[in-house]
């Protein structure tokens, strides 16, 4: 059967001329999956009942805006020639860095507002912001895009995937099959994931959940990212992905070393303070 043919519609829903995408369903899913985790842990850590509902009114929209900010800045030379597209975020562009900045900003400002920790928050939401972005890929996985270089049917197969992603990966415009890095990258968030909940257990230092889910996810996004054929450039064939990747990663190091040696005193992941 025509590989094309067996192509999941990313459409989900159309009513008339609206049109639900699958992508936008398993964006707001993650988010929605990402509150509940998140809301749960923060009753247990004593955080106000409300707090991650008022959080993510503004860091939703934030991050969206600071997402589309960061693409159309390393776009720019395009966008610069046609600033009346800059806007234009229904015809696509965004970046998953500009979101994770603009809600990291966020949030610490939120918190700095509401008297609490912003290292007590980020550690609490470390595991759900990989919820979210474990999910998330599987909207680039519907839209068949975000994908790796050309690859055989037979190297898919033999990663032992269900003949349903494997159609998926094959893409019309190229004539070929594909590295399927959507799904690498949900799977590394997923094993993050997995290592985060069990560093709860661990009780570490403030902050730490959180610095190691930056050193866990820029891992995976520097290699991934080599493998991808969509990247955004800041110079030349420097990938603005792996050099974002690689100061997260020195600046996770940098900041778990200098609060273990100098910060006092020692507050703990699950220490009841602000």
């Amino acid at each position: 059967m025509n590989n094309i043919l067996l192509a999941i519609d990313p459409i989900a829903i159309s009513i008339g001329p609206i049109e639900v995408r699958w992508y936008g369903i398993l964006i707001a899913s993650g988010i929605v999956l990402a509150y509940f985790v998140a809301q749960t842990e923060a009753r247990k850590r004593g955080l106000a009942e409300d707090f991650f509902a008022d959080l993510l009114i503004w860091a939703i929209p934030i991050s969206i805006i600071s997402a589309r900010i960061y693409y159309v800045a390393m776009k720019w030379e395009f966008y610069g020639a046609n600033p009346g597209k800059i806007i234009q975020i229904w015809n696509g562009g965004i970046a998953i860095h500009g979101a994770l900045i603009g809600a990291v900003i966020t949030a610490f400002i939120f918190s700095h507002k509401k008297g609490v920790s912003f290292l007590k928050v980020a550690d609490i939401a470390a595991p759900s912001i990989l919820i979210g972005q474990i999910i998330g890929r599987w909207g680039n996985f519907m839209n068949q895009e975000a994908f790796g270089g050309p690859v055989s049917r037979e190297f898919l197969e033999n990663l032992m995937l269900p003949n349903w992603i494997i159609e998926q990966m094959f893409i019309e415009e190229l004539g070929t099959y594909v590295h399927p890095t959507f799904l690498y990258e949900s799977l590394w968030n997923l094993v993050g994931l997995i290592l985060l909940l069990s560093l709860r257990k661990v009780n570490l230092h403030r902050g730490e959940i959180f610095f190691s889910y930056m050193i866990w996810y820029s891992i995976g996004r520097f290699f991934i990212e080599g493998m991808r054929t969509d990247s955004l450039y800041l110079i030349g064939e420097l990938r603005s992905a792996q050099v974002v990747s690689i100061l997260a990663i020195v600046i996770a190091i940098v900041a778990i070393v200098y609060r273990r040696l100098k910060v006092r005193p020692v507050v703990r992941y699950l220490d009841k303070d602000k």
